[in-house]
């Protein structure tokens, strides 16, 4: 699904990532931390794919949202299981959305 986003400036966080083996309790993990993430003050909406690399890019009105997100407690402990065990590497990038534009049939 696509996520619904305000009119531009707002940020984006682009988390790609790739794997160790499956575990099942990475699933419940990344459900538990979307729910969470949709309740923090300045969160506008999430998108993720995955294949052979995972992509998730989650929208924030602003950088200070941003940092509250990363330094919120069940989010510390998600991404302390993500370097121990899930994740054979990741890249986290942070953008401003200037523009954007869609299509829709």
């Amino acid at each position: 699904m696509i996520a619904q986003t305000p009119n531009p400036p707002y940020y984006a966080v682009i988390f790609t990532s790739v794997r160790t083996e499956p575990d099942l309790a990475y699933t419940e993990m990344a459900t538990v931390m979307h729910e969470l993430a949709k309740t923090q003050d300045g969160f506008l909406g999430i998108e993720s794919a995955r294949e052979n690399v995972g992509i998730t890019v989650s929208y924030w009105r602003d950088l200070e949202s941003i940092k509250k997100w990363k330094a919120h407690s069940e989010h510390l402990q998600a991404q302390k299981l993500g370097r121990e065990k899930w994740y054979q590497t990741y890249k986290t990038r942070i953008c401003l959305v200037e523009r954007d534009y869609e299509f829709s049939r």
